[in-house]
């Protein structure tokens, strides 16, 4: 699905099959000179294909046409590799930028189920979520020139003047962009309207929910008619999503602390007590991959709570363990 939301910028609904996502925005920007692509989908053959047949329908021109990717998951970067030519310019926030090409890699996914392990992830389920974790099969398995950008930086094409916006917390170097004479934000995963954006632990990034609130306010203020969220529908009050984004995160980690209130358990145990929006009538029906990602924003919220002094972390036969402070 191709759409004209102003002169010169369009959305691009690129599938994302078996995902409870659904599929991506990916925005398209045309100038005189240069054209710009706004995160692009998964490296796969389903997301290719409408891609380059909307980029067709829109005459872009992939030897003229820069990229600037949101953030890393593959979802929004994993088709970067295959579209970007030599003339492209790939516009990447500087965190990222200096990791984003390992997270292909089999030690980067190895270290990363050892950490999930020892907060109780059971090794089968592990299993699992090496076959099926779409930032592992999906990511871009070229290597890509970027360019590194931050806070302020601005970004140029047609009539459109980007400014660039750091907001860390659903990934390390998250970036949005606004362009303040249209009061446009395009926000990528930072704020979702019909859904809410996944907050895990990341090693690159301290406390990523304190991180995330803290973003959430930062672009709270900003004056905006057009809000161009990375997934589902489109909205203009950010101020109203905010809010309720910030109530969601309030009633999770009371979730988290009730659970605490019988003993001590690891986040993998935690989780359950956690209210989800999947369906599936048990945490056991969850397939493998959404328990990681359920996991991951479970040690996300008891990590907040810790560094806020309401509860308690410790390491015992080498499981992670926490409890009320």
């Amino acid at each position: 699905m191709v759409e004209e939301l102003l002169p010169d910028l369009y959305r691009v609904e690129i599938p994302l099959p078996k995902s409870p996502l659904k599929a991506l925005n990916s925005y398209v920007v045309k100038g005189q000179e240069r054209f710009l692509i706004i995160d692009t989908g998964m490296n796969r053959e389903e997301c290719l294909r409408p891609m380059l047949s909307a980029l067709k329908k829109l005459e872009v021109d992939l030897s003229k046409t820069d990229f600037f990717i949101t953030h890393l998951h593959a979802d929004h970067s994993g088709l970067v590799g295959t579209l970007a030519t030599d003339a492209s310019k790939v516009y990447f926030n500087r965190p990222e930028a200096s990791f984003v090409t390992f997270q292909g890699s089999e030690d980067y996914w190895k270290g990363l189920f050892a950490f999930y392990h020892s907060n109780g992830f059971p090794e089968g389920e592990i299993r699992k979520v090496w076959e099926g974790h779409p930032g592992y099969r999906y990511s871009s398995r070229r290597q890509v020139n970027l360019t590194a950008v931050e806070e302020g930086d601005e970004i140029e094409v047609g009539n459109y003047l980007f400014r660039c916006i750091e907001t860390p917390g659903h990934s390390p170097g998250h970036m949005c962009l606004y362009e303040a004479n249209k009061k446009v934000l395009v926000c990528g995963d930072h704020i979702l309207f019909d859904i809410t954006p996944n907050i895990t632990h990341w090693p690159q990034l301290e406390n990523s929910l304190k991180q995330y609130l803290t973003n959430l306010e930062k672009v709270y203020t900003l004056d905006v008619n057009l809000v161009l969220p990375g997934h589902r529908n489109l909205w203009n009050n950010h101020r109203k999503r905010i809010m309720e984004l910030q109530e969601h995160h309030r009633n999770r980690l009371n979730e988290a602390l009730a659970a605490l209130e019988d003993g001590e358990k690891t986040a993998w145990e935690v989780a359950p007590y956690i209210t989800w929006d999947i369906d599936c009538n048990s945490w056991q029906e969850f397939p493998s991959v959404q328990k990681w990602f359920a996991v991951g924003e479970t040690i996300a919220h008891l990590d907040y709570l810790e560094a806020d002094g309401r509860a308690r972390k410790e390491t015992k036969n080498h499981k992670v363990l926490y409890s009320l402070a």
